[in-house]
């Protein structure tokens, strides 16, 4: 390691000068002076200007501490504005759907208020069908019931199996004198119904009597109520003549209608509307 070598400057005065010459015989005298090492002592020098307070990493540390402060503030405001927003979304939610089963609920119970308004009209409708309406007969200890007893229900009709012996016009006079009609058969339903209820004899040829019946006027089979006859049930082989239907026991339910005379002496099936309608 080279030795370090420092330089210093000796000046030296003569008796002789004065305050207004500059000394001509002014000598100068360099000199070398090494520094020997241990001899040396660090020298602390003072900045008589001062360090600045704040030095650039201490400002960007404060910068990134500053920027840190406020994105946790903006995350902890965005964190409470989506809370409550996402709070508000499920109770809207909530009340949308409690809204909609109560939409629900009263729409259920306005059908059910028009069904009820329409059995009631029904009734009314059969009661003033009456001159007399014998309440103690259809409403025994006050509770009205939709059929008399021994008649059958079936859909909004009720029906009565007659087992006595009449014609054609007789079995329906005893229908009339109990407000009902011989039966109108206006579905496959109400036929199959029909078919089923109905009991055999020994006599092929005898069954019950139906509301059918073959006008001379205009040779068309027409029903009590004056409707026409559209859909039909005639058995395969029912070519005799007759002018009356009837309605024979049967393997097939569909093929049960049968052409008699119509003073030929039959049971008969009547039918009524129910007081009460079922559906």
């Amino acid at each position: 390691m080279e030795e370090e070598v420092s330089y210093t400057t000796v000046i030296f005065k003569t008796n002789e000068s004065s305050t207004l010459e500059k000394p001509k015989n002014l000598e100068v005298i360099y000199d070398e002076v090494k520094a020997q090492e241990q001899a040396v002592h660090p020298v602390r020098t003072e900045n008589k200007t001062g360090s600045p307070l704040c030095t650039l990493p201490t400002v960007v540390v404060a910068g990134l501490g500053m920027t840190c402060v406020v994105l946790v503030s903006v995350i902890i405001a965005l964190g409470i504005h989506f809370t409550w927003e996402y709070q508000e979304n499920i109770n809207l939610k909530s009340r949308n759907w409690q809204l909609e089963a109560e939409k629900l609920a009263l729409q259920r119970r306005a059908e059910e208020l028009v069904r009820e308004r329409d059995r009631l009209n029904w009734t009314m409708g059969v009661i003033l069908e009456h001159e007399n309406f014998p309440v103690t007969t259809h409403c025994p200890q006050r509770v009205c019931g939709p059929c008399l007893k021994d008649w059958v229900l079936f859909q909004s009709s009720c029906y009565l199996f007659v087992y006595q012996w009449r014609g054609w016009q007789g079995s329906r006079d005893h229908c009339k004198g109990k407000n009902a009609d011989l039966v109108v058969i206006e579905s496959q339903e109400e036929q199959e119904f029909i078919s089923n209820r109905t009991e055999g004899y020994y006599e092929e040829s005898r069954g019950y009597w139906i509301g059918l019946k073959l006008e001379d006027t205009t040779d068309t089979w027409t029903w009590v109520d004056g409707s026409n006859s559209t859909v039909t049930y005639w058995m395969p082989q029912s070519d005799t003549p007759g002018l009356c239907a009837l309605s024979l026991k049967r393997v097939n339910p569909l093929e049960t209608w049968h052409k008699a005379s119509c003073s030929i002496r039959n049971r008969c099936i009547c039918e009524t509307k129910a007081l009460i309608r079922s559906h």
